[in-house]
């Protein structure tokens, strides 16, 4: 009896399927593929790549990297690489490394992260939005496609840059995107990624080169298995036949060519979160703590009953420790977390983080899948709130939140997916002014967009605003102790005063005549 691998593909349909036939002990395929070969030296998986190669790299932040293969990619001393990844880690560790080496001379990422190095290359690297939807493309051979994430921004309009000049000004700028309307609303066309290699980690391998991941180690993993010539998977354990049952399988064999055992793991945690102990002393508040203090509790009041909701890095997350008890809110996390929450205690899961790279848990009925996932849920308009911070918004609802030319690169993130859906209502929580009173809410942005009248509401520590995207601000809330013509001051454009405010202030203004005329002489 000899193993067979048999791969039909009749005009509708693929069947993938493994048997075992008395025949003549010949190897039957109508495919190319090839059973996945396993490695004892991760060195030796990947002594190949040549110089100049493209690898696709999985992993989100330091999660669920590659480090055994990462590390001996920088013995092999390969060079001029092009690298895609999430982001870049650190400096000191997974692909901080390769960059800090110079053997990585392109990066093809959406968020910088908090890799120093990679901020300062980004004099030579690149920063992508749609990055998991365009690998998922490469993998199953689409060459473009069309997405609303990124049409108003230098992303589309071009100019975006690639290469700064060590003066400062941009060196090379990006290309106009095409632009086609469907049903009334505008897209840009984005081109599929491929790559040469790819570098992956998972949790477990059988022996017929199947591959299954632990919770958020799945990330960008899973598609960037898909999309290379030559996928090399590094696994904490080697299984036999058998051990997984067929449908928790998250990788067939088709995809794996490469498994090597990696021998040690050091998984770093970039933000580990814990919560405070009842014991611990309160600190004393500084006068900054009060002002995110309000906006956070105010904020936490847009969280309704059954809502899937996606919190960025900061104020917004702290947002959901003050979620009302009676209600339940469903945590999404680019990563692939549903059902996320702050964390008790330090989590002993390593692989269990948010987008944020903070830790965290999950409630009872959470899920995991891989970013590709993620990024279809929130731009199919499947999230119903998405709330983050910004740099600027302007009267009609402009964001700019990632980047500050020449000064300060965090890169897009998930952040142009997140505000594009039409679905979703998008929240901008963020202090009402920057440093030395400048202001963030304007007439029009002069930092490079997110998005393009995207945003729903703005919270600050002074006011709430709702947002038209043809009749610009409303203000609909105040905070204790000032008025409209205090918001106006610091506020760098016009907006209406809703009716009940605008009551209100008129009431005040009877109260304190009639007061004075009182106590006149």
């Amino acid at each position: 009896k000899t193993k067979c691998f048999l791969y039909v593909q009749p005009a509708s349909f693929i069947l993938l399927n493994v048997c075992c036939w008395q025949t003549c002990g010949c190897y039957f395929s109508t495919s190319r593929q090839r059973p996945g070969r396993f490695y004892s030296d991760p060195l030796d998986a990947v002594k190949d790549i040549p110089n100049g190669a493209t690898i696709l790299v999985g992993g989100f932040g330091l999660c669920g990297i590659p480090e055994n293969l990462i590390n001996s990619l920088l013995k092999t001393g390969v060079k001029s690489l092009t690298a895609v990844s999430n982001n870049a880690g650190v400096d000191d560790f997974g692909l901080g490394l390769l960059l800090r080496t110079k053997q990585i001379k392109r990066m093809i990422s959406s968020y910088v992260g908090e890799n120093v190095e990679f901020e300062r290359q980004y004099l030579s690297g690149e920063l992508e939005g749609t990055l998991a939807e365009r690998i998922r493309a490469g993998g199953a051979g689409v060459p473009a496609f069309f997405t609303a994430t990124g049409y108003g921004t230098l992303i589309q309009e071009g100019g975006s840059p690639i290469k700064y000049n060590k003066d400062g000004t941009i060196a090379i700028a990006s290309e106009p995107r095409e632009v086609c309307e469907f049903n009334g609303r505008h897209y840009i066309m984005e081109k599929s990624i491929t790559g040469d290699f790819a570098l992956v980690k998972a949790w477990k391998a059988d022996k017929a080169g199947n591959v299954i991941f632990r919770k958020t180690a799945r990330n960008f993993n899973q598609p960037m298995c898909k999309a290379a010539k030559i996928t090399i998977v590094e696994v904490e354990e080697i299984v036999d036949v058998g051990t997984f049952a067929a449908e928790d399988i998250h990788i067939p064999s088709i995809y794996v060519h490469r498994i090597v055992k990696g021998d040690r793991y050091e998984k770093r945690i970039e933000r580990r979160t814990v919560k405070k102990g009842q014991a611990e002393k309160p600190k004393p508040k500084k006068d900054s703590d009060v002002v995110r203090e309000r906006i956070i509790r105010r904020a936490a009041l847009e969280f309704e009953d059954g809502m899937y909701a996606n919190l960025g890095i900061g104020i917004p997350m702290l947002a959901s420790n003050f979620i009302k008890p009676d209600i339940t809110v469903h945590l999404q996390s680019e990563n692939g977390i549903l059902g996320l929450v702050m964390p008790n205690e330090i989590s002993s899961h390593f692989t269990l983080t948010l987008s944020g790279k903070e830790t965290v848990t999950v409630l009872p009925g959470a899920a995991y899948f891989s970013s590709d996932d993620s990024f279809a849920m929130i731009r199919g308009g499947h999230i119903n709130l998405t709330m983050l911070g910004a740099m600027q918004v302007s009267k009609y609802g402009d964001l700019a939140n990632w980047m500050i030319p020449g000064k300060m690169v965090k890169g897009m993130g998930g952040a142009m997916d997140l505000v594009a859906s039409a679905g979703t209502k998008v929240v901008v929580t963020m202090e009402h002014s920057a440093k030395g009173g400048k202001h963030k809410i304007l007439e029009k942005c002069n930092l490079p967009l997110t998005g393009k009248q995207c945003v729903d509401r703005i919270i600050t520590e002074k006011a709430v605003f709702d947002v038209d995207k043809d009749k610009g601000l409303t203000l609909i809330e105040v905070w204790e102790g000032l008025t409209p013509d205090d918001i106006k001051k610091c506020t760098g454009t016009d907006f209406e005063v809703n009716d009940i405010i605008a009551e209100l202030q008129k009431l005040l203004i009877i109260l304190y005549t009639l007061h004075h005329s009182f106590h006149s002489p």
